[in-house]
């Protein structure tokens, strides 16, 4: 783990794994310490930005070499569950490379529960891990100009769903018609990170 200063009041964690980073995410979020104003999860990385001037950042370094990141704290996460349309541009595709039959990916798929590890890309999209082995896949070698908003699709060892209309190489699933990203709503991104996902299918 590397601790890299982001001016006075910030500090980037590089972490060893996803699962490291989730921890350390886990850990600093549970301790709600009053001048930790963000806690940004990425892939590999934790940005942790405290009010200016607070002289909080060696306290956090504290809380986090001293944790057990083995078993991290876990809050009540939110169950968010996704109908899902499963008839993805890329479905035959993704069935063949996991040797399965469509009806297989789509119970393997549906099968599982995922963790929101973080989010990025665009407003509300959030990478979802938990992604079964035989669906780990690569994306696409030439990624698509457009992907619909609500298209559901994998890519690596993450799944997700494109909030809205823009480019993308994940290897399409389905389509749901759930709003992921609402600036009018009280919280305008629907899944953050902690929170567990299941999807159903539609249908």
């Amino acid at each position: 783990m590397r601790w890299l200063p982001c001016g006075a009041d910030a500090v980037l964690i590089e972490c060893a794994s996803i699962e490291e980073t989730s921890a350390v995410r886990a850990t600093v979020t549970a301790a709600d310490l009053p001048d930790v104003l963000e806690v940004v999860p990425g892939a590999r990385t934790v940005l942790v930005v405290t009010r200016p001037g607070a002289r909080v950042l060696a306290r956090v370094r504290d809380l986090v070499e001293g944790a057990d990141l083995d078993h991290p704290p876990s809050a009540e996460p939110c169950l968010v569950t996704l109908d899902v349309h499963y008839d993805g541009d890329d479905l035959d595709l993704v069935a063949r490379t996991a040797g399965r039959s469509v009806d297989e990916v789509v119970e393997l798929h549906t099968g599982a529960e995922y963790t929101v590890a973080f989010t990025g890309f665009a407003p509300g999209f959030a990478y979802l891990t938990g992604l079964p082995e035989p669906l780990r896949q690569p994306r696409l070698v030439t990624p698509r100009t457009r992907v619909p908003a609500g298209s559901v699709g994998l890519g690596g060892e993450f799944t997700g769903v494109y909030p809205r209309s823009s480019p993308g190489g994940w290897r399409l699933l389905g389509h749901t018609t759930a709003v992921l990203f609402d600036t009018r709503a009280e919280r305008p991104a629907l899944l953050s990170p902690g929170d567990r996902v299941r999807f159903r299918r539609a249908g």
